[in-house]
């Protein structure tokens, strides 16, 4: 083994903080970003489940397609 007690393993041959609070960062980070995903996660579950009821609530449609009003009309072609 490199180090002869655990202590001398904790203390890394002066450079303990340093490694540590690097560890300790990169841990903290990692976590944040689950967290993160999972509330993101959740917010976009929760979005599709209110725009799929919107959806179910919506009258249907008559078959007749909307004009698209970014299309150019065929009066602008002259």
């Amino acid at each position: 083994m490199a180090f002869s007690s655990f202590a001398a393993f904790v203390a890394m041959g002066g450079h303990g903080p340093y490694v540590w609070a690097a560890w300790g960062v990169t841990a903290l980070l990692m976590i944040a970003c689950v967290w993160h995903a999972r509330v993101e996660r959740r917010l976009l579950i929760r979005i599709l489940a209110r725009r799929a009821r919107r959806e179910k609530m919506r009258p249907p449609q008559s078959g007749k397609v909307a004009p698209n009003p970014f299309q150019a009309s065929q009066a602008d072609d002259t």
